[in-house]
């Protein structure tokens, strides 16, 4: 493994471009690769070999329009990271641009000559690989490739635009205006282009450095929960989080404040690589954790399908019973607890639910791409700040804390209608009084069609009803007067054939 790991550190230095990517991703995953691989890898996340500075200098004056002794009180040569799509230099601001912006240390930050080019051919092999993939029916049944390596791709593209990263940056500051956890560099704008990104200077201990740390007082196991519980809040609650939180973008900068809750910030840098979470995909998600952290098998299962990872006319029972099974025994482990399981357990379990797994309808989203790097880095961060992590422990206040928001908006809503209510109620004596008197003064108008449809079969029924009486009282009246007098009891029995007649086309009247 570690030569298989050594050769590949080889090759991603050679090719450059999106293939340390690659490596930066895997020396991160400490939770699930084996040490010899991640060590191995571990220089990729920020000692990648810089770029002479000759050639960054000329492009980074192309790009300004001056030289650096004009825009820069001074650059210093010696790159204080290497990234695979640029590098940085410390710099300071001349007194003018110090006094506008408040700033004096700052990083410039330099994209690598050629990195367009080198990106678009990683794109186009990329694309090469997907299309091949889209063949193969059990990846093709599972998630669109073409369509994730051009999310992939748009990705790659926004990250080295430095305008879009220092939009973001802004962007994700202001998520966390009113948080005491987290700080964000500020942005020279005055120094920024779309190859040159000029920020604060932020610098401190790198996250995974555990003798800085513990150096300056901080200790790392109590950095992983409060990392974790800051990515939650990213993709669960503000919708738009940092996909790209390995190590070399994550510092501990520790503050002097007495009456501060801890002696530390988070300090986030790199912005290149941001992630969206669709409202409707963030409400799935948030159920998905609510779910797990209740263990809760038929409540993730329904969380997964509301999100889009299984199709909807899946039928879920069997996996709804696998899930179950899986939290009762497995649920609330830790990584280091599950390395102690008998692996027999794991496989008995593949074994009964293998083929029920294999059999469901499970797709890719397109936007779930970034949601899993981001995620399985925050899972080898932690793991690698405190090698008993577990991630349920942050798991569970946090999905507590969401319910008790869900809550919370439910009685805000039912809240809402109970106000509503109570405001007609306390118009309605009024407006009842004033019915009352538009009644009475006779200005009341009603117009309702189909009620005076209804009335005016009322109406009618009421006069047939009046004249069939007429006519019974004459006839009546005429046989009883016929006996005394003929001539006037003739009159009265004729007449009350004019009711009658009445009567009968009142009736037929529509």
């Amino acid at each position: 493994m570690r030569r298989f790991a050594q050769r590949f550190h080889v090759l991603a230095v050679d090719l450059g471009g999106l293939m340390i990517k690659v490596g930066q991703f895997m020396s991160s995953r400490l939770d699930v690769l084996p040490p010899e691989i991640t060590a191995e890898l571990e220089g990729l996340q920020d000692e990648v070999p810089p770029v002479p500075f000759p050639a960054i200098r000329a492009l980074a004056e192309e790009e300004l329009g001056a030289p650096l002794g004009q825009v820069f009180a001074s650059v210093e040569e010696t790159p204080i990271a290497a990234a695979s799509l640029g590098q940085a230099h410390r710099a300071r601001l001349l007194p003018l641009d110090a006094a506008d912006t408040g700033l004096d240390s700052v990083v410039l930050k330099v994209q690598r000559p050629g990195i367009d080019a080198i990106v678009d051919v990683d794109l186009a092999a990329l694309r090469k690989v997907g299309g091949w993939l889209s063949h193969v029916r059990f990846v093709s049944s599972r998630a669109n490739m073409p369509a994730l390596v051009e999310e992939f791709g748009q990705t790659s593209l926004e990250e080295i635009d430095y305008l879009q990263e220092a939009a973001n940056a802004e962007r994700f500051a202001t998520d966390f205006a009113d948080d005491d956890k987290v700080t964000v560099p500020d942005v020279v704008w005055e120094r920024t282009t779309r190859r040159v990104l000029t920020l604060e200077d932020v610098t401190a201990i790198k996250i995974t450095d555990a003798e800085a740390l513990l150096a300056a007082g901080i200790d790392p196991a109590k950095v992983a929960p409060v990392f974790a519980s800051v990515m939650f809040d990213q993709m669960f609650t503000n919708g738009f989080f940092h996909a790209d939180p390995h190590p070399g973008n994550i510092f501990i900068t520790p503050i002097d404040d007495p009456t501060a809750e801890r002696a530390w910030k988070l300090t986030f840098i790199d912005f290149g690589m941001m992630g969206e979470v669709p409202p409707k995909t963030r409400s799935g998600l948030r159920k998905l954790l609510i779910a797990a952290a209740a263990r809760d098998g038929k409540g993730l299962v329904a969380a997964i399908s509301d999100v889009g990872v299984l199709a909807t006319s899946a039928d879920t029972a069997e996996l709804e019973r696998a899930m179950t099974a899986l939290f009762g025994r497995f649920g609330g482990m830790g990584f280091a607890e599950l390395r102690e399981v008998d692996p027999r357990e794991f496989r008995e379990f593949a074994v009964e639910f293998g083929d029920v797994v294999r059999s469901l309808p499970f797709q890719l989203p397109e936007n779930f791409l970034l949601i899993i790097r981001a995620m399985s880095l925050t899972s080898g961060v932690c793991s690698s700040l405190d090698a008993t992590f577990n991630l349920w422990d942050s798991v569970e206040p946090y999905a507590a804390k969401l319910l008790r928001d869900e809550r919370g908006n439910i009685v805000q809503d039912v809240g809402k209608q109970a106000l509503d209510a109570a405001g007609v109620a306390l118009r309605l004596p009024k407006r009842v009084d004033g019915l009352i008197t538009r009644i009475e003064d006779g200005s009341l108008s009603v117009k309702s069609p189909r009620l005076e449809r209804q009335v005016a079969q009322l109406h009618r029924t009421a006069q047939r009803l009046v004249s069939m009486l007429v006519f019974g009282a004459l006839l009546i009246a005429g046989a009883v007067v016929r006996v005394d007098d003929a001539v006037l009891g003739s009159v009265l029995m004729i007449a009350s054939v004019v009711p009658l007649l009445h009567g009968l086309w009142a009736g037929r009247r529509r």
